[in-house]
């Protein structure tokens, strides 16, 4: 007991490591802020910086920078529309027209709360649940992660703000963008044009920088004229009493966080997404409409991501498969020195689970310490006049764009999904749908390959699969629910004897 103890305190305790996770805090935060400059990018440079040192020291920087870049990604969404990260997708549904009706400082510092609120749980989940959870996600054949993406594609009626149509257009036109390149089987093109160029497929960031980023500015030009909106920074800190009262959205939506960042390449974008489906459709009563400005639309997503963080560490500790990007990452610089993540990990180096434990509760104090600093400065951002903010966005946009690759082609893209955007969003269309069809059609389409290939390519054998096993059968069980929730019918008879139709 008291060796878990000291191995829990250790970097709250070493100066060298409470500067290092400072360090990488405060510089994930600004990375994360950046469109096109990725955590994973991030880790991964440092990793190569880091294979000399101490392994305690590596995993304190990197900790520390994971943490701040989920969160950071939060601040260009609720300030400029442009999602820093596809974990920060929902934040700026209602995070942006927050920052439009002169409340950005109060947005970003009730998600930097609420953050490490989702970070903590996240981490105390990992502590407390790491071995279950861990053979949980185990147990997932490749059928249930095509029923996981079946059901996030599902949520659509919720992100379509009322149009299910458009939500379902929006999402089949994201998932055809997404599956753009080799098929990983034939490795033939698809939907190539012909062009050698998309064999490797479009990268999601460019699509989201585009759809938020270049349409958005598009869009403002219809306002240039429009006053300037002045931001309200005398109250940053959220209010004790604001805080309990989003806290038990804040604690669901963080096991839906841990949940979903339990499961293999799944991340913290999907379970951002999820949340805030789940809290549309569970606040009866929000703060404003949801896509309008609901504090609820900004708690739930930024609690869910930082939760995921928590998450994503179980499968990669205890299995040693990789949760995201990131740790993926980690786990080669753990590989690296001399570590076996997986299940003897707890056995050989059991301090190495309880220093990542201590260490991402530390990384959590430092995120709301950075966070709530420089919130003043960052919202006089939005006050620019739009003759200088939007060329200054346009420039971003093709910065963010070109360092993911040094490729143009990848810039004209993205200029052309900026355009595709700005005609969607005339006609009414939502953006959400088509990020979360480019990144779950993917996941779709090689999961229900593997899943026809367990099965021998026999359609009825996959059924059986569905059917005998409890988890296969709650996941089905939950995608004919989600369908029957979308039927015209079914709304009709909700709304016929729903409390209020009652009163009336």
């Amino acid at each position: 007991m008291s060796d878990t103890l000291s191995y829990l305190l250790m970097a709250w305790s070493d100066p060298q490591l409470l500067m290092l996770t400072a360090l990488g805090t405060f510089a994930g935060i600004y990375i994360g802020a950046i469109p096109g400059l990725s955590v994973t990018m991030a880790v991964s440079i440092l990793v190569s910086f880091t294979f000399s040192w101490d392994v305690n020291d590596a995993l304190a920087l990197i900790v520390g920078i994971f943490i701040g870049g989920v969160y950071g990604g939060s601040r260009s969404a609720i300030l400029l529309n442009i999602p820093g990260a596809p974990s920060s997708v929902a934040t700026a549904f209602d995070g942006y027209p927050l920052a439009q009706q002169g409340e950005a400082g109060r947005a970003i510092g009730l998600s930097t709360v609420m953050s490490v609120v989702g970070g903590i749980v996240g981490t105390i989940m990992l502590a407390s649940a790491a071995p279950l959870i861990g053979e949980l996600a185990l147990r997932f054949a490749p059928r249930d992660y095509f029923l996981v993406a079946a059901i996030g594609l599902l949520l659509v009626g919720s992100l379509a703000e009322g149009s299910l149509a458009k939500g379902i257009f929006a999402a089949a036109l994201g998932a055809v963008i997404g599956l753009v390149g080799m098929d990983p089987v034939t490795a033939q093109g698809r939907f190539t044009l012909g062009q050698v160029e998309l064999m490797g497929g479009i990268h999601y960031v460019v699509l989201m920088i585009g759809l938020f980023g270049v349409a958005e500015a598009f869009y403002q030009l219809h306002n240039l004229d429009s006053p300037v909106i002045r931001q309200k920074v005398d109250k940053i800190l959220p209010s004790f009493a604001m805080v309990l009262k989003f806290l038990p959205l804040s604690i669901r939506t963080s096991i839906i966080g841990v949940i979903v960042g339990v499961l293999p390449g799944v991340g913290g974008d999907i379970a951002a997404l999820m949340a805030y489906d789940h809290a549309k459709r569970t606040v009866k009563n929000p703060s404003k409409p949801f896509g309008k400005g609901a504090y609820e639309g900004l708690v739930a997503p930024e609690t869910a991501n930082s939760a995921a963080v928590g998450g994503a560490y179980v499968p990669m500790l205890t299995l040693g498969m990789p949760g995201d990007a990131v740790t993926a990452v980690i786990i080669g610089a753990l590989v690296v020195h001399g570590l076996n993540p997986g299940p003897m990990l707890m056995v050989e180096n059991p301090h190495i689970f309880y220093f990542t434990v201590g260490n991402l509760l530390l990384a959590n104090v430092f995120l709301m310490i950075f966070g709530l600093m420089g919130i003043k400065l960052f919202a006089k951002f939005v006050e620019m006049p739009k003759a200088v903010l939007i060329p200054l966005i346009l420039v971003l946009c093709v910065v963010g764009t070109y360092s993911i690759n040094s490729s143009m082609t990848e810039v004209y893209w993205m200029l052309g999904f900026g355009v595709l955007g700005y005609l969607l969003k005339i006609f009414g269309f939502q953006m959400g749908p088509i990020i979360l069809g480019a990144i779950l059609g993917p996941l779709m389409d090689t999961s229900y390959r593997q899943a026809m290939s367990s099965a021998g390519d026999n359609p009825v054998e996959l059924l059986q699969g569905l059917v005998t096993s409890p988890l296969s059968l709650i996941l089905s069980a939950a995608v004919v629910l989600i369908l029957l929730g979308n039927t015209p019918l079914l709304k009709k008879l909700k709304s016929k004897f729903s409390p209020a139709s009652a009163r009336g």
